[in-house]
């Protein structure tokens, strides 16, 4: 059974930064593509970026492009959004997510999802 749990969400001055991890069992996710999506209260699920399996970063959201970068760390089946100088509008719940081989910025095809971080970025 697959399971991915993310941490390190919290509350955050705007110009902040957190990093938000992503542990998975029963799957390795480096054989996988991983994505964040986020989702603001009101506002559909959106695609930020997603990491291929070679570990080139791929953004979907123009506007956390040179903020948010993500990482593996295979050897704890884990990986990591680093957010940068961050803005009351990236106030949102935080998913990671997995099961394709490739990257995509639709979450209808992705399988495998975390249970969410909130993200509060706040004076």
């Amino acid at each position: 059974q697959v399971h991915l749990v993310e941490s390190g969400g919290g509350l955050v001055q705007p110009g902040g930064s957190l990093r938000l991890s992503c542990a998975a069992s029963g799957l390795s996710l480096d054989d996988y593509a991983v994505a964040w999506f986020r989702q603001a209260p009101g506002k559909e699920r959106e695609g930020l970026l997603c990491i291929t399996r070679s570990g080139t970063n791929l953004y979907y959201e123009g506007s956390v492009k040179g903020r948010f970068t993500i990482s593996r760390d295979n050897a704890k089946n884990t990986v990591h959004l680093q957010m940068n100088s961050l803005k009351p509008e990236d106030t949102a719940v935080y998913y990671c997510t997995t099961g394709r081989e490739t990257c995509a910025n639709n979450w209808k095809f992705y399988t495998y999802w975390g249970q969410g971080a909130q993200v509060t970025v706040s004076s």
